[in-house]
Formats: C-alpha cells, sequence, structure tokens
C-alpha cells in the first residue's frame, strides 16, 4: 500500500504545531498503525528529520497509551486501540489525517503526545477506596451480588485512553469518570467513601477544564473497550445523592 499521510507536528507545549504531509510506501495491510508510523519514522531518521513523537507501551490495547485522531476519529475507523488498529482498514493511495486528542484538558506536548495527567488527579481525587492493608481475606468473605459484579467488571474495563474525551463535542470526561465511580459503587469496598468519592471526583473534573455531558453519545461509541453510558447515569445519580446528604 502507497499512502499519504497529513501528521500534526508540534516541536513542544509552547509552539504553534501545523498538518506535514508525508508519503509512505510497500505498506502491508497486515502492519499496525503504530508499525505504520514506526516505517515513516525510519524514513524521517534517515533522511535527517526529526521523528514523530507519539505515545505507546504495551501495544496490546490494555495500558491506553496509543490514542490518536485518525481520520477525525478517536482510534480510527474501527471500534478498538489504536496500536490494534491494522491497516487493512485503509486502502491503497488513501490521504490518512493523524492529529493528537484535542482537549483544553490534554494540551499538546509534542507532535501527536498529550498529556492526560488531568485523568491521574481525577482518580486521585476519589477514585479508591481506603483498606486496612495485610494478609488477602478469602475470596467468600465479602459477598457480592453477581448483577452487582458483572457492572463494576464492566465499568473496570474502562483503560483510561481519553477516546471519550477526544470523541465529545464538549470535551468532557464524564464516561472515564462515569466508569471509575460505577466500579467502585457497585462494590461494597466502595462504600464508606462513596458520597464523598463522586463530589471530589467531579469537581476535580470540572477543575481540570474538562466540558459538560449533553448526552450526545460520541463517548460510548468510540470506546475501545464499549463502556456504556449508563455509567454516566449512575454517576450522575450518586452525585444527586450526595449532595442531599451533605446539604
Amino acid at each position: 500500500m502507497n499512502l499519504t499521510l497529513k501528521v500534526w507536528r508540534q516541536p513542544d507545549a509552547q509552539t504553534d504545531g501545523q498538518m506535514v504531509t508525508y508519503a509512505v510506501d510497500d505498506i502491508s495491510p497486515d502492519m499496525s498503525f503504530l508499525e505504520m508510523l514506526d516505517v515513516l519514522n525510519e524514513q524521517l531518521i534517515h533522511a535527517g528529520d526529526d521523528p514523530v513523537a507519539f505515545d505507546s507501551d504495551c501495544r496490546e490495547g490494555i495500558c491506553g497509551m496509543c490514542g490518536l485522531m485518525i481520520n477525525g476519529n478517536a482510534h480510527g475507523p474501527q471500534v478498538t486501540t489504536t496500536c490494534q488498529l491494522h491497516m487493512r482498514s485503509f486502502s491503497d493511495g488513501e490521504t490518512i489525517t493523524i492529529e493528537p486528542w484535542r482537549a483544553t484538558a490534554f494540551p499538546v506536548l509534542k507532535d501527536l503526545i498529550v498529556d492526560r495527567s488531568a485523568f491521574d488527579r481525577i482518580i486521585q481525587a476519589g477514585g479508591f477506596v481506603s483498606v486496612n492493608t495485610g494478609a488477602a481475606p478469602d475470596a467468600q468473605a465479602v459477598l457480592v451480588p453477581k448483577e452487582n459484579a458483572d457492572a463494576a467488571f464492566g465499568a473496570a474495563a474502562c483503560i483510561g485512553c481519553g477516546a471519550c474525551v477526544a470523541a465529545c463535542p464538549n470535551a468532557s470526561g464524564m464516561l472515564f469518570m462515569g466508569a471509575k465511580v460505577t466500579h467502585l459503587g457497585m462494590l461494597p469496598q466502595g462504600q464508606p467513601e462513596r458520597d464523598a468519592r463522586v463530589v471530589s471526583m467531579v469537581g476535580q473534573h470540572d477543575a481540570e477544564g474538562f466540558g459538560g455531558c449533553t448526552n450526545i453519545g460520541e463517548c460510548a461509541a468510540a470506546c475501545p473497550k464499549e463502556i456504556q453510558m449508563d455509567v454516566i447515569s449512575t454517576l450522575n445519580k450518586d452525585l444527586r445523592t450526595a449532595l442531599r446528604h451533605h446539604r
């Protein structure tokens, strides 16, 4: 496959960026998208140019590092992570536009790399449970109804990639935050701090500059782990309950 790439290049957070066009040839349809970018970077290095900076780690679709906007879609044309997207999803001769996540809360650091530490600060604000450490308790010591366990497990699948924010016209992080709140709120261990958790996390979310949710649904459509919008309903319900308790 021969492709034309339009790639966002930005040397640092303080400098304005621009789209730069490159041509890559002989790309195998079986390559992953990141392997294709590796080929581009080898080409740039051999030409004495600065390679394109992009995030990746596991390349197995489980760490959330690799998020890119590809032809205007978070992670590209398939509902998967960028590292698991293969070039057979594109056509020979196609022009592909590659950009970083676009959100006030995710400032660009360089090229395709954004600072997603805002997510970390939301988790630090309340996305945890306080427990006494020591020997692991017996597996059956705390009983959890299967319906709750399944809901918690599904919400815990969120990898914090930020696709929900990138896809949302408001750059809202509510799907991410809803997944974290639902995961802990469905388990007995998450009950003692349930009210304080949701209030603190929502406050941090807003302070970071994320937008509000208007139920458009682009977040769930783009989520590579298929987190559903009902976690946002759970978050809103928990927030209303917490605010009533603290009047």
